[in-house]
């Protein structure tokens, strides 16, 4: 009696071993599948991004949209003006009527990245009344939901997204799910000399877009 108790004590345990070696495997397959789709995703994600950086897809539009970059004291920052200038060289080829800048006061409580950009392309020769100033987003999301209502509120289907190169995959999506056609008019140069630099601005950049899309920024 004692030999038959023993033996089914072990078999009890032998059994429990083996459902928990299962239960580990099958955790450590799960996780193994997780990392092949994370790794697969990114790889996408980074592609498509680079891919997006390389195309000048400037054609006539509505508007054109130039998404704020830091200002100093009410000066755009080197990457601003770069923007602006852009939207210059777009706005005088004669490819859209209008441009809206974008941006909020970040950390000054005096200028917004829109109104600094509004008055820099007014300096520049484009009429106050073909300018637009979006100055309340703090980032690149609200910056895109609000420019779709001033975009949907003016008649405006179609525009011009200037911004950097790495910039601009994120941007399409954004306006696209507000129902815009977007086309992308990076600014020249835009892209960081070093590969370390390309590759963190990349990475950033897939952050962001994947943060948007889980809609936690």
């Amino acid at each position: 009696m004692h030999g038959a108790a023993s033996g089914r004590h072990s078999r009890k345990r032998l059994g429990g071993i083996s459902e928990l070696t299962a239960a580990v495997s099958k955790k450590k397959w799960l996780l193994l599948l997780f990392l092949v789709l994370l790794v697969g995703y990114v790889a996408v994600v980074y592609r498509s991004i680079v891919r997006q950086s390389g195309k000048d897809e400037a054609r006539p539009a509505d508007a054109i949209v130039v998404f704020g970059a830091a200002e100093y004291d009410g000066r755009p920052s080197p990457v601003f003006k770069a923007r602006l200038d852009h939207a210059v060289e777009l706005y005088h080829r004669g490819l859209a009527p209008m441009v809206i800048t974008t941006g909020g006061a970040g950390a000054d409580p005096q200028f917004t990245e829109g109104e600094v950009g509004r008055e820099y392309l007014k300096a520049h020769g484009i009429p106050d009344d073909a300018l637009i100033a979006e100055t309340q987003s703090p980032d690149t999301a609200e910056s895109a939901r609000r420019v779709s209502t001033i975009m949907r509120a003016n008649g405006m289907r179609a525009c011009l997204a200037v911004s950097d190169g790495y910039h601009i995959f994120r941007i399409k999506h954004m306006l696209g799910r507000q129902g815009m056609t977007v086309y992308g008019a990076p600014r020249p140069n835009s892209k960081p000399q070093s590969a370390w630099k390309r590759n963190e601005a990349v990475f950033h950049e897939i952050t962001s877009y994947t943060l948007w899309l889980l809609h936690l920024s």
